[in-house]
């Protein structure tokens, strides 16, 4: 690593947050649930698309939010190259996905959770 750690603060997860959310809607995915924490993302998507290309797209339009915001200098490196992308078959998978991305990450930051 070339530079330090990348901190999620509050205006920077409300702007990521807003970021997935618009991005989902344009790509006519349905974001299931999301929590923007301090130092990573848990998202939950239902896509028809491969898991990689969903997640480098979010975090590319992300930065992109990030940046037109003005909150970082463009040239902050934000993500890691390769995070735990999986699809989830089942019903009860996806259930456990949303209940483990929105409730079991310690407190609240920038959460969604989509209606049953």
């Amino acid at each position: 690593m070339n530079q330090p750690p990348y901190a999620l603060d509050r205006a920077r997860r409300d702007t990521v947050l807003a970021a997935l959310i618009e991005r989902c809607h344009e790509q006519h995915w349905t974001l299931l649930a999301a929590h923007v924490r301090t130092s990573h993302v848990h998202i939950v998507i239902d896509a028809e698309s491969d898991p990689e290309r969903v997640m480098n797209d979010i975090k590319s339009y992300a930065s992109r939010c990030l940046n037109q915001a003005h909150i970082d200098d463009p040239s902050r490196k934000r993500w890691a190259r390769h995070d735990s992308t999986r699809w989830l078959w089942k019903p009860e998978h996806v259930s456990t996905a949303i209940r483990y991305a929105v409730d079991e990450q310690g407190d609240a930051l920038a959460v969604f959770e989509s209606a049953p």
